[in-house]
């Protein structure tokens, strides 16, 4: 057991954030996406949805603040009648998590597979929504301006 870890994060997926560096791409797919034939790395997390699954997420992996925008979501069909409302809820939480307010990329259906595939791993979730997939680019964890405690502590 692990100490602030968030209990929907399975072992595969914290192990897998941890082995991801700057600029790696994880994918948060829907229940809908085809995952399994696009990624080079699969994880499986069929009785989350992507937002709770984000908000535990978010807690440990930085988002890029190099890059214009962190994440990409799949645009909207031309045709479909679909508000997918889910956006916001992501928009809420990077807001909270890492203080982004323009996160998204809008990438067309198939460019988002295309950028999917060379994605670092695809998280397939259950989530039911439509146009659920978010793609999220990682960033880097900038030292403390102070020093470690143990720096700190004098020699004797």
């Amino acid at each position: 057991m692990l100490k602030n870890i968030p209990a929907i994060i399975p072992p595969e997926l914290l192990k897998l954030m941890s082995e991801m560096g700057h600029g790696d791409e994880m994918v948060l797919a829907d229940g809908n996406f085809p995952a399994a034939s696009h990624a080079q790395r699969l994880i499986r997390c069929d009785g989350l949805g992507t937002v709770e699954l984000l908000e535990a997420i978010l807690t440990l992996y930085p988002l890029d603040t190099y890059a214009e925008r962190p994440a990409a979501v799949m645009q909207v069909v031309k045709g479909d009648q679909v508000v997918p409302i889910i956006w916001e809820d992501y928009r809420r939480l990077i807001l909270d998590h890492e203080g982004i307010t323009d996160p998204f990329d809008h990438e067309e259906r198939f460019a988002f597979y295309e950028r999917a595939s060379r994605a670092y791993a695809i998280i397939a979730t259950g989530e039911r929504a439509q146009y659920a997939n978010l793609i999220l680019k990682k960033g880097v964890i900038f030292p403390d301006t102070d020093p470690p405690q143990a720096q700190k502590a004098e020699l004797y």
